[in-house]
């Protein structure tokens, strides 16, 4: 009897932590060059919460379902050119290949970014007029997140005779086939890796020269530093409200389509959830309200997270995210960078 028992016992005592440090070591450049991707992914997500918080001190919990509006976008726009989700790949050339991701994408960016911006029409702007408290628009933030949910979960189905939305994910259009490039250290780089590296790179080095030398970004800016002097000084602070919400959603359908070819079966409602608080952690990690640390935190993060899934299993590849941003907030309150959007340089 007390053999049985601690037969059965011996399972259950046993640690749900699998310290795999030969795994990590073995497999290093390989997780680190995939962490880059998706940490990449993470970071122009990341800059969408940056800058909504530099201008108006708003933690935007609804940026993670305009991140799941662009999935959604772009996987309409390539509907509405003629593609079907068979499942397989399909072969169309290296141009074309690149063209129709092209148009995908925007397809991505003009829904995300319009619904940022409707959202910041309906849900915000109001609650600015009658000088609501902060805890209000948190709330309102929240709300408006769930509420774009059901609408893609309820009403979108209606409306598009139940071709798009729901309670099931859409399967996958797939346009490029993952095919080895080159090695680095013995670690594979696919053409989707690259795509997802170049893309988010070239997008956020783009909306920091944007931001950071330009009229328009000189306005963010200013906005940023100072509300009242900057509309003293003949700043419109609704535009720049506006064109802030309208960078970041088109960011974050920029992301979309990228995440799309990485993980090609999260097109869901609630797709955009988990995703959309670890983007916010990136934003935090980096030091919110830093365009430089959201990119920096997102990398950061991708690379971590995957190491922690093979360091610890699987199942604590989320858990590793938030223990990271914790310990971080520990010893640098203000983020990695600290710096924030109304003084950056120019």
């Amino acid at each position: 009897m007390t053999t049985t028992f601690f037969a059965l016992a011996e399972p259950l005592a046993a640690s749900p932590i699998n310290f795999n440090v030969g795994a990590l070591g073995a497999n290093f450049w390989q997780l680190t060059i995939d962490g880059l991707a998706y940490g990449s992914i993470y970071a122009l997500v990341a800059v969408g919460y940056t800058l909504v918080y530099g201008v108006l001190r708003l933690i935007n919990f609804a940026h993670s379902e305009i991140f799941m509006l662009g999935m959604f976008g772009q996987y309409a726009t390539l509907l509405l050119l003629g593609f079907t989700p068979s499942g397989n790949a399909y072969n169309l050339g290296v141009a074309m290949t690149i063209l129709y991701l092209g148009i995908a994408m925007l397809g991505g960016m003009a829904v995300s970014g319009g619904a940022a911006v409707g959202l910041e029409r309906l849900a915000y702007r109001p609650l600015r007029k009658r000088n609501a408290p902060s805890l209000v628009f948190l709330i309102t933030a929240i709300g408006a997140s769930f509420v774009l949910q059901e609408f893609v979960h309820d009403i979108l189905p209606t409306l598009t005779d139940g071709e798009l939305g729901g309670v099931n994910a859409q399967q996958p259009i797939r346009l490029v086939t993952p095919e080895v490039q080159f090695q680095i250290f013995n670690a594979n780089v696919t053409n989707i890796t690259l795509i997802i590296i170049i893309s988010a790179i070239v997008l956020a080095v783009a909306t920091d020269m944007f931001v950071n030398r330009t009229k328009f970004g000189r306005g963010i800016r200013a906005v940023a530093q100072d509300p009242t002097t900057a509309t003293l000084m003949g700043v419109s602070r609704e535009r720049v409200i506006m064109l802030t919400f309208l960078i970041g959603g088109v960011l974050a359908g920029a992301a979309a389509l990228l995440y799309t070819l990485r993980v090609p079966n999260g097109i869901i409602y609630s797709g955009g959830f988990i995703l959309g608080i670890k983007a916010f952690c990136a934003a935090v990690l980096g030091g919110i309200g830093n365009l430089r640390g959201a990119l920096l935190g997102g990398l950061i993060l991708g690379v971590m997270e995957n190491y922690g899934q093979v360091l610890f299993g699987t199942g604590w590849r989320d858990v590793v995210a938030f223990v990271l941003l914790i310990l971080i907030l520990m010893f640098r309150p203000t983020g990695i960078l600290g710096e924030s959007l109304g003084r950056a340089r120019v």
